[in-house]
């Protein structure tokens, strides 16, 4: 029997582990479908580069310096480069548990880099990757979910509201202020222009994407299928997430007269952002409260950082950094003792008679790591601004589009008259060659 719960364990999380690296696929659309479409086969390309970069960089030192042993304060000290060791006596594969990690990595990056959208150079990119892989996310990860001195005091975050979206989101606030806003996006008396995302339905197809893979995020952490608990962890994560959507979608009503696409779908992110850290602690009913709070948190996010100039191209702060503060609250106050108990992580929360203790760990979490993700990005930015010669591309470049600035090609040539376009077949054989005529021509 113990043979075969190590064999479905391993399965299990490494159905998961796929469909959270399959996330990147909504991030793709999610990022392209928000931006223009002079950018769109930037970010497609980017991201793919990116998450490979972030993969690397966990195997060689991000794993070691989380789940490492001879820890110090701030990190583990092992298993670098990891080779792919079997232990004795473990509920599932070690390798899988690796995978699996690494898609988490990976998507916290992601979501720090939607700070540089539409005005970064690709050099930014690749240097800051490799330092956030470093500096950034497994000192988090390891005080959370390595042993580390937070999960001493029984924090609770059981797939990452705080290690993998407020890191990223605190990240992604450091970098447009570092990049500042882009051209046009602010007039002077500090109103804003609206910059409409190309394609509607690729975000929404994108949030969908986004939707099954966080099943794999928050289900799949339980890294077992033992009592089927699983289910009603993605339950929680269902629930939260449509209940952010018809928050969202009452609150743009309300405010706006009308029913805004990319709130609704930023409600229903948020709603998933917010529930992350909760799945495994609260009641049924507490995830549908804690979604239909994210909801309205994340629009009054939003209008607040633009009315604050600051930049947030694919809301990574309204959307993955304040309804991560909230998520991760929340189970200070709606976790349940008994299932507090069952996984093993911190007390019973404010409303469950817990008192105020659990409710300022998750505080105290919240804080130092926010303050942290910020402080060392911003310093890292900071230091590449002035090493590097600039870390933002030139007006020029910015007004073309990154596609062809830094690519050399569009993601829409024939849309955005890079190539010419042939209307039917007999013109296609028709078509000239300019480089086969005659000199003269």
């Amino acid at each position: 029997m113990e043979e075969v719960m190590y064999l479905m364990n391993s399965l299990w999380t490494m159905v998961a582990a796929i469909l959270v690296i399959f996330m990147i696929a909504g991030f793709i659309l999610l990022e392209a479908g928000s931006l223009r479409m002079k950018n769109a086969g930037h970010v497609a390309g980017k991201t793919i580069f990116t998450f490979g970069l972030a993969s690397l960089v966990f195997w060689a030192v991000g794993y070691g310096l989380i789940f490492g042993d001879n820890a110090n304060f701030f990190t583990g000290m092992s298993n670098f480069f990891y080779g792919g060791e079997l232990t004795e006596g473990d509920s599932l594969a070690a390798t899988v548990f690796f995978v699996f990690q690494l898609a988490f990595a990976g998507i916290s990056i992601t979501i720090a880099l939607g700070g540089f959208a539409e005005r970064a150079k690709f050099s930014a990119y690749v240097v800051f990757t490799i330092l956030f892989g470093i500096l950034v996310y497994p000192v988090i990860a390891h005080w959370i979910w390595g042993g580390g001195w937070l999960a001493e005091h029984g924090k609770q975050d059981f797939a990452g509201s705080t290690v993998v979206h407020l890191t990223g989101a605190m990240a992604a606030l450091a970098a447009t202020i570092i990049l500042k806003p882009r051209i046009g996006k602010f007039n002077k008396d500090g109103s804003a222009n609206k910059f409409a995302g190309h394609n509607q339905v690729y975000s929404a197809l994108a949030v969908l994407i986004l939707f099954v893979g966080w099943l794999g995020f928050n289900a799949g952490s339980t890294v077992s299928v033992d009592g089927a608990f699983f289910g009603y962890v993605a339950l929680n994560t269902v629930l939260a997430a449509s209940a952010g959507a018809v928050a969202a979608t009452i609150i743009s009503w309300v405010v706006l007269g009308k029913s805004d696409i990319p709130t609704i779908l930023n409600g229903l992110l948020a709603g998933l952002v917010a529930i992350t850290a909760s799945c495994a602690f609260v009641d049924v009913w507490a995830s549908v409260v804690i979604g239909l709070m994210a909801g309205v948190i994340t629009f009054f996010a939003a209008r607040f950082l633009e009315a604050s100039r600051i930049d947030d191209p694919i809301f990574a702060v309204a959307v993955h950094g304040v309804p991560g503060i909230w998520g991760t609250l929340s189970t200070g106050f709606f976790a349940t003792g008994a299932l507090a108990e069952s996984t093993g992580v911190g007390q019973a929360g404010l409303f469950y008679g817990g008192g105020v203790e659990q409710l300022w760990v998750q505080f105290m979490g919240v804080a130092v790591c926010g303050i942290y993700a910020f402080v060392v990005s911003f310093a890292i930015l900071w230091v590449m601004k002035k090493a590097m010669g600039g870390i933002r591309v030139s007006e020029e470049e910015e007004i073309m589009g990154l596609d062809i600035s830094e690519h050399g090609s569009y993601g829409y040539p024939e849309h955005l008259g890079a190539e010419p376009t042939v209307s039917s077949a007999k013109d296609e054989q028709n078509a000239v060659d300019v480089n086969q005529q005659p000199k003269h021509i």
